[in-house]
């Protein structure tokens, strides 16, 4: 939908079309112990996890540690591409946002993925950790970064909690999708082929992005993220953090297309998010589970659902991970590079898709 106008009054608050059947529920290992400390990890990894309770702590959603350098520009973005930097307005507020062109554009429209930052988190840095751009150039996508400021959350988190910015056409969500559209109005984008993904805060609002514009994205990855509405305030985003949050009844029919990476020992958003997530995604058919575990890393199970032939959910749990971005790179916060690599597996996914 390259160019479409978002259509005033069209609203629907974590809902998307109707007819598709719940998923079933995804094989899943028993929650761990939420005070279990982070193994396996980098001592750099280590550092940056620090668990805080508390409603001030909220905005933070985990993603809280030590000031870390910025990354170098090698380390954002291949040499060749451009990471350039633009900025969206509408009615709700304005954003930056900064946007991979890849170095070479085949002659014909390419795929993009918005990519929604963590807590505390940049373009620059979320950019550096996931290692997206580098698999995206690679495989000839573009690639934005929606950027959330101070101004709108004082840690810089999407606020995925609030009933006002879980609706189509109105506060964040249509700046993303503003974001989103303007990027395919001014380059040559697939309209079939856009995708949505985020980590913590940012993957509950990629999760609130696929519920709430099925129309715009083809397929969704969220990274320790909570399903569209979880919670309707504070206090019940932090019980949602703490044990999970049900999504409601209007969330848990057909999103689209979803891939869920989920720590098993997160104890900053419980894992059982990552189960109602993957029980809202579209679908029905048969679930199959295998299991494996990186060479000197993590162990995981993939929970992958299948209908016709089309693959329409994968759940990773990754036993022993905590609240990071799967086999990231230490050159941005908030990673654990032992694996699996969540971004070269979410690209897989994402390319596997299109819309319509």
């Amino acid at each position: 939908m390259a160019g479409a106008a978002t259509r005033i009054g069209e609203r629907a608050r974590c809902a998307a079309p109707d007819g598709a059947a719940q998923v079933r529920t995804a094989e899943r290992t028993a929650a761990q112990d939420s005070d279990m400390p982070l193994r396996g990890a980098s001592a750099l990894a280590r550092k940056r996890f620090v668990r805080r309770d508390g409603l001030r702590d909220l905005p933070g959603i985990g993603l809280r540690g030590p000031a870390l350098r910025m990354p170098a520009a090698h380390e954002i973005a291949p040499e060749g591409a451009r990471f350039i930097q633009r900025s969206f307005s509408n009615a709700a507020g304005h954003r930056s946002y900064k946007l991979l062109i890849p170095s070479r554009t085949h002659g014909h429209p390419l795929p993009l993925i918005v990519m929604l930052h963590g807590c505390t988190q940049s373009p620059d840095d979320f950019a550096a950790g996931t290692r997206m751009n580098f698999a995206a150039e690679a495989q000839g996508c573009f690639v934005v970064y929606p950027e959330q400021p101070s101004g709108a959350n004082p840690s810089r988190c999407w606020n995925w909690f609030r009933t006002g910015d879980q609706q189509r056409d109105g506060g964040e969500p249509s700046l993303i999708a503003g974001i989103t559209r303007q990027v395919m109005q001014d380059h040559a984008i697939d309209p079939k082929r856009v995708y949505v993904a985020g980590l913590s805060a940012g993957g509950a609002a990629a999760a609130i992005m696929a519920a709430t514009y099925p129309d715009l994205y083809a397929a969704a990855g969220i990274h320790s993220g909570l399903a569209c509405g979880a919670a309707r305030d504070l206090p019940s985003a932090l019980m949602a953090m703490r044990q999970g949050g049900a999504a409601p009844a209007a969330a848990r029919s057909a999103v689209v297309p979803t891939i869920v990476f989920h720590g098993d020992r997160d104890t900053t958003v419980h894992p059982a998010n990552g189960d109602q997530i993957a029980q809202s995604t579209n679908g029905r058919g048969t679930a199959s589970v295998a299991r494996g575990r990186v060479p000197g890393g993590h162990a995981y199970t993939r929970t992958v659902l299948t209908d016709r032939g089309q693959v329409t959910s994968e759940h990773w749990i990754i036993h022993g991970a905590a609240h990071a971005w799967s086999g990231g790179s230490p050159a941005g916060s908030y990673t654990d590079p032992n694996g699996p690599d969540a971004t070269r597996e979410m690209l897989r996914f994402f390319l596997a898709h299109a819309r319509g």
